[in-house]
């Protein structure tokens, strides 16, 4: 048996060769169920933009169903979904341009943090080059003060195991 093609649009496998493949990808059930799964992800500006020059569904206006469904050439929406779809375009354009400016807003907080950084950098560096044994604060959690014969690798290091002259070659 050789290997099997699933096609996660249509929920359905078949035997994976060219011509299979190609003859399902092509094939009008699998076109329209890709575009009804693309078509949950439209923004909001997209919809309104295909969806104003279309005239409104008759059949749809009357019994409230289209046989086409999403294959309709007529709109769909009400004119509540419109002006909902409207009010969402213009709150995204609105944060779009908020957000722009507060992106040159937020260079001067970079900026500003920048500059801390690197002041506390320099006293850090500073105060531990006078004193290095400042910089090692390690200690042995309680739970573990009290057990003898710790492995080596679970006791806290000392000035000794960073200074230069216990340096081992590696390899």
């Amino acid at each position: 048996m050789g290997k099997r093609y699933y096609c996660d649009y249509c929920e359905r496998s078949f035997a994976d060769h060219a011509e299979g493949r190609k003859k399902h990808l092509n094939g009008v059930q699998h076109q329209r169920l890709r575009k009804q799964h693309y078509d949950r992800f439209r923004d909001a500006a997209n919809i309104l933009a295909e969806e104003l020059p279309k005239k409104p569904c008759k059949r749809f206006g009357q019994t409230g169903q289209c046989d086409f469904g999403t294959a309709c050439r007529f709109s769909h929406l009400t004119y509540d979904d419109i002006q909902r779809l409207r009010k969402q375009v213009d709150i995204d354009r609105f944060h779009r341009s908020n957000s722009l400016s507060s992106s040159l807003t937020g260079s001067a907080l970079l900026n500003s943090w920048l500059t801390k950084r690197a002041e506390r950098l320099a006293t850090t560096k500073s105060s531990t080059s006078e004193n290095p044994a400042s910089a090692l604060n390690w200690t042995l959690p309680n739970h573990l003060q009290s057990v003898p014969n710790l492995p080596v690798s679970v006791m806290p290091p000392s000035v000794l195991d960073f200074s230069e002259e216990n340096v081992s070659t590696w390899g």
